[in-house]
């Protein structure tokens, strides 16, 4: 085992899109940094480089049972206990489907990831978390989106594993608030990512059009800077909270 770092955080889905800003927002503040992703990892080197030796990467697909036992098998034996969770990993439907077109496979592909995946990866931390050595400022987020809220009816799958992962978050909060672990969930807009580039089009028209009331995109830094804000503790009274990261996409209008 390395030697055992002051902070250490796994962040799934850390190697590009909001799981980067994410990563990015915690290096600067000094964290080690465990990442995965379904990637092989000559295909992330050169950005796991750019870390400074601040964060490794583990090839993990958050569906796989197999893929996560073996996840914190590796992390426990190169570094020893998670500090914080960021479960961000997550899947974009194969095809956006009315929901009276919508297949029963495809359903079932993406909730494994977006729902079933992270639920047993954090029951499996918290279990980490409550069986090691107690340290201050433990913490899990959920990257769900306004999606958990907001309803798409050409992606329903993606709309009900966000609210699932939202009801995930609210389940654990419950659970572990009394052993001092903290845990949010973070609820990303409309945010520039390579998941959103097929429809920049559409929806630099649509903010353009008023959409969100901030009048532009958002950015994966944006949601980063949230994020080290809950796991450096700056909330340690609001457990359970969903913090909207949107530009004020959800705030109800007239």
């Amino acid at each position: 085992m390395g030697k055992t770092p002051d902070r250490l955080a796994l962040i799934t889905g850390g190697t590009r899109g909001i799981g980067l800003g994410i990563a990015r927002a915690l290096a600067a503040e000094r964290w080690t940094l465990a990442l995965c992703g379904v990637r092989a990892s000559d295909q992330v080197r050169e950005t796991i480089d750019t870390f400074d030796g601040q964060a490794d990467y583990f090839q993990c697909d958050v569906s796989s049972r197999e893929d996560r036992e073996r996840l914190i098998e590796a992390i426990g034996s190169r570094w020893g206990s998670i500090d914080a969770l960021v479960n961000n990993a997550g899947r974009a439907p194969r095809v956006r489907a009315d929901m009276l077109d919508a297949e029963e496979d495809n359903f079932e592909w993406l909730l494994r990831t977006n729902l079933q995946g992270p639920y047993f990866l954090t029951q499996s931390i918290a279990r980490q978390m409550l069986s090691g050595t107690a340290r201050s400022g433990r913490s899990i987020v959920f990257v769900t989106s306004v999606s958990a809220e907001m309803v798409s009816t050409n992606r329903g799958d993606y709309c009900v594993s966000k609210a699932g992962l939202a009801m995930t978050a609210q389940l654990f909060a419950a659970r572990l608030a009394t052993s001092g672990i903290q845990v949010y969930e973070v609820r990303p807009g409309v945010i520039a990512t390579d998941m959103t580039a097929s429809v920049r089009a559409v929806y630099d028209a649509r903010i353009a059009d008023g959409l969100v009331p901030e009048g532009r995109w958002g950015e994966p830094a944006d949601v980063g800077r949230v994020v080290a804000a809950l796991v450096r503790g700056d909330a340690p009274y609001a457990t359970g909270s969903v913090i909207h990261v949107d530009g004020g996409l959800t705030i109800p209008r007239l």
